[in-house]
């Protein structure tokens, strides 16, 4: 295979390992509810989805390690304990909601059966597939994500060329930061740690070994990668925006999407969705599997036993919590969100800018700050107390849930600012 046909094979893997359940039933309602404003929506939202994604992979191009690469900085006390909270968010909530939205969309709707079957067949097929780990990405990138995009291009195709005229004014009051957080529910951000480790390890069994070759191709994969999702998600945001005036307020994700398909290539465009959120949310599942049981197969010495003893423990999570509700699923999800965003956000850009800005100091005093102002965003999904609201007024940003950025940003400056001096003296001592 030559490089370029292999960059686009590798690029549209690593497109269908992202575009899961939320990259689907998430950007029609925010278009929904943004009505004449889903582009302010759709900037926030590609920021959180595309952006941030692409410098993970990015990030490992440069690292080309795993994920324990991105905090070792810090320690590898924390980089050890980062990595199992990522990977357990991604085994305890995106991956079950895959099957969960699979079942609400896809399988209820025809055969009316129940949702512990659906999530029981649903992962015994996934487990199937990421046991037969060395021939996953060459699947999905030739085969599946292809026909994905056929049926997405025809949704979108039709409902931007041919919508209503009219359009419901917007519910939100900051456009741009609803769609930044709505993102957090994608996980891309973590797709992006998860999936380029298992890009490095695809591409060292393939038998790459040149440094500056991988580099090339994970990068040019991942911007391909990203190229999809933002043109998908620009599509769907402006055909939910389109068509706001057709649904009532109150319709869920899962029917807003069933209900724009169903409008736009009539009564066969519910059977095209389902086909392609089954598609969707498998690739998905299957691939963050992979990268987990990868992950665990590396730190106990490559051990296949692990590898296969993950992918049983991350089915049987998968099979418990795939049965509850869509929507149950995405709103106990928002904690851990905010507490592993601000965190995963930070130690990607550590890891992109140049090494001369990102010393050991630099990633343990930003990350320390992040972590301590992120608590009350955090907190303020758990409870509310008066104590809690008014440390949010006093911090900028806090009330937006964004009370880490400010302090992290000034913490890499002055960090910065302090050592350039000190690197200078203890040059010159050295002479």
């Amino acid at each position: 295979m030559n490089k370029t046909k292999e960059t686009f094979v590798l690029g549209f893997a690593i497109f269908a390992a992202f575009f899961g359940a939320g990259n689907l039933i998430l950007p029609p309602l925010l278009g929904f509810q943004a009505g004449p404003d889903w582009w302010l929506v759709a900037i926030g939202f590609l920021a959180s989805t595309t952006v941030i994604p692409f410098f993970a992979m990015f990030a490992h191009a440069r690292l080309q390690g795993t994920m324990l690469d991105f905090g070792n900085k810090v320690s590898p006390i924390f980089s050890l304990i980062f990595c199992l909270c990522v990977y357990t968010i991604a085994i305890m909530l995106p991956i079950p909601r895959t099957a969960a939205v699979t079942h609400e969309m896809a399988i209820q709707p025809y055969f009316g059966t129940s949702s512990i079957l659906t999530s029981s067949i649903y992962f015994v097929l996934v487990f199937v597939f990421a046991i037969n780990r060395g021939k996953v990405l060459d699947l999905l990138g030739k085969y599946l994500t292809p026909f994905i995009g056929i049926i997405l291009i025809a949704i979108i195709g039709v409902g931007v060329f041919s919508s209503p005229s009219e359009i419901n004014a917007s519910t939100f009051e900051t456009p741009l930061l609803n769609g930044f957080f709505e993102g957090y529910q994608t996980y891309d951000a973590i797709a992006g740690l998860l999936t380029g480790g298992i890009v490095i390890i695809s591409l060292n069994m393939k038998g790459y070994t040149s440094f500056d070759d991988k580099k090339k191709v994970i990068a040019r994969s991942g911007a391909v990668a990203m190229m999809g999702l933002f043109l998908i998600y620009i599509g769907l945001i402006a055909v939910g925006a389109n068509y706001n005036a057709q649904f009532p307020a109150d319709i869920s994700r899962p029917e807003l999407l069933a209900g724009i398909a169903n409008e736009t290539l009539g009564s066969i465009g519910h059977t095209f969705l389902s086909v392609l959120v089954s598609l969707a949310c498998f690739t998905t599942a299957v691939g963050v599997i992979v990268g987990t049981a990868d992950f665990f197969k590396g730190l106990f010495n490559e051990s296949r036993k692990v590898y296969i003893l993950t992918v049983v423990i991350s089915c049987l999570i998968g099979i418990l919590v795939g049965q509850m509700n869509v929507s149950y699923i995405i709103d106990v999800a928002l904690p851990a969100l905010m507490f592993i965003y601000p965190l995963t956000i930070v130690l990607i850009f550590l890891n992109v800018i140049p090494q001369k800005w990102a010393s050991s100091t630099v990633f343990k005093t930003v990350v320390l700050v992040t972590f301590i102002f992120s608590i009350p965003d955090f907190l303020g999904f758990l409870m509310e107390a008066d104590w809690l609201t008014q440390l949010k007024d006093i911090l900028p940003l806090a009330n937006k849930n964004l009370g880490w950025v400010l302090p992290a940003l000034i913490t890499f400056v002055l960090v910065n600012l302090i050592q350039k001096p000190l690197n200078k003296e203890a040059l010159n001592n050295s002479y």
